[in-house]
């Protein structure tokens, strides 16, 4: 994923795990990715593909922090490099630049937003706001509105936090009635607190078990809470209405075929991050001086991705998995989950278990029956969706 303004952000979300990314380059002023770093990207990442179809996805910080112009000349060069291939753009915005402008664009070019937004008003408030600590809901909502009146693809992305756990329809019932959204990612807050020298203060895995949780972070027991209430209103009334991408990738391991949320996958190290001056890191959640592979100007794409560092990185989801992990019934829809929470020791004293390892097998116990029904609807070449109709 590429950064083309690295960290650099209009908001300052109490939460947010890349904010502080600007540590890492503090003498450079402003996080800009020249013109010419980009065309370099653009043609060695299309030239490193082997599929007919290359996909982007414009990352940060905030990456409409770049003018419209930028991503007119992302485009020339796309068109310019890709050749036989078909390019597919996706770009993750907070909503509150957008503009009619702006959505003309990506309507005609076809990209794909994602917004992220964590449901109602109070919800979205209490984390995400303007570094003079304004409120942004009212902003992200009239991006939604402009999304929808130039008719672009959108998706939403929100985060599961100490706040928004608390209120799981609410949470749910925002994204399906209120703004009409059929796509949907939500994600766990899980942050610990540790003070880095050049002012960073999140922790990561190599700072150690005795790091303090973060007092947004979700719980454990809430997140399954959470992820239960959600589903069993999805099983019952929404199934091939909202597409809820946790439930998708459940399904999908439990059809052993490779879901498309890493999280859940069996392995890792394919979701590498380039910054705005061309540093690659192994993955998003893992921009720390440890990952780091290597400058796209001194290495190529493929150099890096298929270097020992990272091969190492990726492996370790699966090598890394500790022994109860290995022996546990749900291990084949989990995976040990990101290695970023392994960090808690079990009880007899194995290190490298997940934080929220609780309340996944409280979700995985819940959802399983369900589960295997609609295993049973997609081996009978069925819709998963026939089963609401049996469980009423």
């Amino acid at each position: 994923m590429p950064k083309p303004a690295g960290a650099h952000c209009n908001l300052a979300c109490d939460y947010c795990y890349y904010l502080e990314k600007q540590n890492l380059y503090p003498r450079d002023g402003q996080h800009i990715m020249t013109d010419q770093l980009t065309e370099v990207y653009i043609r060695e990442y299309i030239q490193s593909q082997y599929a007919t179809e290359v996909n982007f996805t414009w990352h940060g910080g905030e990456p409409l922090m770049r003018p419209l112009s930028y991503y007119r000349k992302v485009v020339r060069w796309q068109r310019q490099y890709a050749g036989t291939r078909t390019v597919v753009n996706c770009l993750q915005t907070n909503g509150t630049l957008l503009t009619p402008e702006w959505c003309r664009f990506l309507h005609d070019e076809g990209w794909l937003v994602g917004i992220s937004i964590d449901g109602p008003e109070y919800m979205h408030d209490a984390y995400r706001r303007r570094r003079g600590g304004q409120p942004t809901w009212a902003k992200v909502m009239e991006g939604i509105r402009l999304l929808d009146k130039y008719q672009v693809e959108w998706n939403a992305m929100a985060v599961v936090n100490d706040v928004t756990a608390s209120a799981s329809l609410d949470f749910y019932r925002f994204f399906r009635d209120r703004l009409g959204c059929r796509y949907l990612q939500f994600t766990p807050v899980v942050e610990r607190i540790r003070r880095h020298q050049d002012g960073r203060h999140l922790a990561h895995l190599l700072d150690g078990q005795d790091c303090p949780m973060a007092p947004f972070s979700v719980t454990p027991e809430a997140w399954g809470t959470f992820l239960n209430t959600i589903f069993d209103e999805w099983v019952h009334m929404d199934i091939g209405e909202m597409f809820v991408q946790i439930f998708d990738a459940t399904l999908a391991n439990w059809m052993g075929v490779t879901p498309g949320l890493c999280t859940l996958s069996d392995w890792c190290g394919h979701a590498a991050v380039m910054e705005y001056n061309g540093d690659v890191y192994c993955c998003d959640h893992f921009v720390f001086p440890e990952y780091y592979l290597g400058n796209i100007r001194k290495r190529s794409i493929l150099d890096m991705m298929d270097s020992e560092r990272q091969q190492t990185f990726a492996q370790f989801k699966r090598q890394g998995l500790p022994g109860r992990c290995r022996q546990c019934r749900w291990q084949f829809a989990c995976h040990g989950e990101c290695p970023r929470n392994r960090f808690v020791k079990a009880g007899d004293g194995e290190p490298g278990i997940n934080y929220l390892c609780p309340g996944y097998t409280a979700y995985f116990s819940h959802v399983a029956p369900y589960m295997d029904m609609m295993k049973a609807k997609l081996d009978a070449g069925l819709p998963p969706a026939e089963i609401m109709r049996e469980i009423g």
